[in-house]
């Protein structure tokens, strides 16, 4: 079974960020998928999954009412890993050309007053929510990326080294 491409980034250096994690033609329509990652894969603790859900809420919700985005938005959702969150958008942009919406987006999770559709009839586990939680790590990403906003790695991901033989063959870690 071929490996999926997102685990040929090398989780012991991907730092927070923003970063295409990959690309797929949809008809004639490209659509974009992004790695939006808050923590350190394997060196810091995850996010608490109820403030990850609120996060989840939240932002899917600011990112569909966004009036210059919301007809390009196709997901929101979180890693399973709860280290982030992916993206996917219509359209082939940089990293870096949606480092606004990302910002704004995060930033905008201090401004609510409340999680947005978490009732029993609008959320499957709609118990399970952290708002002051949200908005602490919230501000922790807003803070990180404006930080390190001229910072490559917060758009680059950092491959994985394979060794691949003469007649084309990967070899991958187990």
């Amino acid at each position: 079974m071929e490996l999926i491409q997102s685990f040929s980034v090398d989780h012991t250096r991907i730092v927070p960020g923003i970063f295409v994690s990959r690309q797929d033609k949809v008809g004639s329509e490209t659509v974009t998928t992004y790695d939006i990652r808050l923590k350190r894969p394997n060196r810091e603790p995850v996010i608490d999954t109820a403030a990850m859900h609120s996060l989840e809420h939240i932002i899917a919700t600011y990112l569909r009412n966004d009036p210059d985005w919301k007809d390009d938005i196709i997901y929101w959702g979180p890693m399973g890993c709860l280290t982030g969150f992916y993206l996917i958008l219509k359209g082939d942009r940089s990293s870096r050309d949606i480092y606004e919406l990302i910002l704004s987006a995060f930033k905008s999770v201090n401004d609510a007053n409340d999680v947005p559709g978490a009732t029993a009839v609008n959320c499957g586990h709609y118990l399970m929510h952290n708002l002051a939680m949200a908005k602490w790590y919230a501000q922790e990403f807003a803070s990180y990326l404006e930080a390190e906003k001229d910072s490559a790695a917060t758009y680059e991901y950092p491959k994985t080294e394979r060794l691949v033989t003469d007649d084309g063959q990967k070899f991958f870690d187990s």
